[in-house]
């Protein structure tokens, strides 16, 4: 716990001393609700993501559809290859005449 979340847990408990048997167990419930409805909210969120995309198309043909898509781009990959090793000769040849 941080610093400031432990200070105000010390502030909260110091107004919770003066309260009636009756208030403090009524704000244990209301506290106890709180903490319920915000664990069942996080899980229907989370169950709510599954299923977002839909399909009538099978796993297998997506998953050919997604790898016949794909375009690999050899041309630009030789050329950075190419100019990687041209700036490394260039570099050398400033070395050498220094």
């Amino acid at each position: 716990m941080r610093h400031s979340d432990e200070n105000l847990v010390e502030a909260y408990t110091e107004l919770f001393e003066g309260l009636s048997f009756t208030n403090k167990l009524n704000l244990i419930e209301s506290l106890s609700k709180s903490i319920r409805a915000e664990s069942t909210k996080k899980e229907e969120d989370f169950y709510k993501s599954f299923g977002a995309f839909s399909s009538e198309k099978s796993a297998e043909e997506i998953i050919n559809e997604i790898k016949t898509s794909r375009n690999f781009r050899n041309k630009n990959l030789e050329q950075k290859t190419v100019k990687i090793q041209l700036n490394q000769i260039f570099q050398l040849i400033i070395l050498l005449e220094d």
